[in-house]
């Protein structure tokens, strides 16, 4: 299920450091040894250039490996770049991570404005198509609220039917209005509107990788144990 420490730093040796941190962060949350598929969402909008100049979005992407790598065993995470479209589907691996996100940027295009939904629709039919039955984790990084927050709200009960738990992770400012969107999630009304409550949200601040790791792994998780046991309950998780 896990990769073993051994192949980690066999395949990648910057990461194990990360890898031991995802591994107590999981521990102490109670689910270690859970399989999970795990997602990257990434923001491609206009206002998000100083976060991969720093090198800010590499970084997540890193953490994101280093988690990825004990809840699934491929050495693999599915990526989806957004702005006002879906600019790229593709991966990053254990293998291949030091500098992944600068050689996928050099081939995009505009950067746009924040559409979300498209993303979640992105993350749904790659899972869909994937004939995956494990719950999954979707790291879903944005420096703004959506365009369209009608539609984004659409999609996040929408996606409530299936095995997906969205964790929401901000860069910038953590007082802007821009993350109002994501701190209402916890309200939309269960069961009315979903069955479950399927997101999280935290906020990284200004400059995310200054974040601990031991911090972030907590954050990224903390939601995933509940959110796990009501979807068994309801029958959107299974075994």
């Amino acid at each position: 299920m896990a990769l073993s420490l051994r192949k980690v730093e066999e395949t990648a040796p910057a990461l194990v450091s990360l890898y031991k941190s995802a591994g107590e962060s999981l521990r102490r949350h109670g689910i270690d040894g859970q399989r999970v598929a795990v997602h990257l969402v990434l923001d491609y909008s206009g206002s998000m250039r100083p976060y991969y100049a720093s090198g800010a979005v590499q970084a997540l992407a890193d953490r994101v490996l280093g988690l990825s790598a004990h809840l699934d065993d491929d050495g693999r995470v599915p990526v989806v770049f957004f702005s006002t479209d879906v600019d790229a589907e593709t991966e990053i691996r254990l293998d291949a991570h030091e500098g992944r996100i600068d050689r996928i940027v050099a081939g995009l295009g505009h950067m746009g404005r924040t559409s979300y939904h498209l993303a979640m629709d992105a993350v749904v039919d790659h899972y869909l198509d994937s004939g995956s039955t494990a719950p999954a984790l979707v790291v879903f990084q944005t420096d703004g609220g959506p365009i369209d927050k009608l539609a984004a709200e659409r999609y996040v009960c929408k996606a409530a039917r299936l095995p997906l738990f969205w964790q929401f992770i901000g860069f910038g400012d953590p007082g802007s209005r821009q993350f109002d969107f994501l701190r209402r999630l916890d309200e939309l009304d269960v069961p009315g509107k979903r069955p479950v409550d399927n997101a999280g949200f935290f906020h990284a601040g200004q400059d995310p990788s200054r974040v601990p790791d031991a911090e972030l792994y907590d954050r990224l998780v903390s939601g995933f144990p509940a959110w796990l046991a009501a979807a068994r309950e309801r029958g959107v998780v299974r075994g």
